[in-house]
């Protein structure tokens, strides 16, 4: 089906023995491309590490906002080494979130959001956002820096999505358009351009109706892929090849 899921963790903490067999398993389940998402250095690594793996699976480094205290030294440095792998095709996953209290602190996840900005600006790699009950600041951000990217798993407005997309950056959208609540998500990727849209798992989070409350996997794109098929008025399979070449043109591969 040549799905591209351009959002997925594949750690071996939450898929355990099963990993191997399970990413080998993707391509005869219509999954052409994968992007393996880091979320700190640890991660980073090992989804690099599963990129060189396999053919069809790239990877992406950065320090989620939930990691962003208490940093390791150098860690800047580590950061442009995993940057500088062939199969790392994007800085991410980078950004703000707002929702927990006891988070990192907002002025250490902004300094750790703006120097990876900067990083990538330096590498010439596109950006993987993060922006949770934080669309305001990473806006702000956003314009200041007018990265190349996208704002994945996208929880912001309509409004919100719009203002994204003038910066020139892309929306994913995961399967939470297949859920009954999703009126808001659902109005954000109708806003959206077609060209602007991606598609991702944010496996093994996020899965789709009718697995919702179970581990995610790449193959069960074509549910989302569905959903906003449904909500831009044409076919899944149109859909699945739009965001495929969407996804191919900002992370060239």
């Amino acid at each position: 089906m040549g799905i591209f899921d351009t959002h997925a963790h594949y750690m071996k903490a939450d898929f355990g023995e099963e990993l191997d067999a399970l990413v080998s398993s993707l391509p005869e389940k219509g999954v052409e491309r994968v992007i393996a998402v880091g979320c700190d250095l640890p991660s980073s690594v090992e989804e690099a590490e599963l990129a060189k793996k396999y053919d069809f699976v790239f990877s992406a480094a950065g320090i989620h906002p939930e990691y962003a205290e208490n940093l390791p030294s150098g860690w800047e440095n580590a950061l442009l080494e995993l940057l500088s792998g062939e199969k790392t095709v994007a800085l991410g996953e980078i950004g703000l979130d707002y929702h927990y209290e006891d988070g990192a602190p907002r002025d250490v996840q902004k300094d750790v959001f703006v120097r990876q900005l900067e990083l990538a600006k330096r590498v010439k790699k596109p950006v993987i956002i993060h922006s949770r009950d934080a669309m305001g600041d990473t806006l702000e951000i956003l314009r200041e820096y007018k990265p190349q990217g996208v704002m994945h798993c996208f929880s912001g407005s309509a409004e919100s999505a719009l203002e994204v997309v003038k910066l020139g950056m892309y929306i994913g959208f995961t399967g939470v358009l297949t859920f009954k609540n999703s009126k808001k998500a659902r109005a954000a990727c109708e806003a959206v351009p077609t060209e602007r849209l991606l598609l991702e798992t944010d496996c093994p989070y996020m899965a789709p109706e009718p697995y919702r409350g179970r581990r995610s996997d790449s193959s069960m794109i074509k549910f989302t892929a569905a959903a906003m098929a449904e909500i831009k008025g044409i076919s899944a399979e149109d859909m699945i090849t739009l965001a495929r070449e969407n996804a191919r043109r900002l992370f060239g591969v």
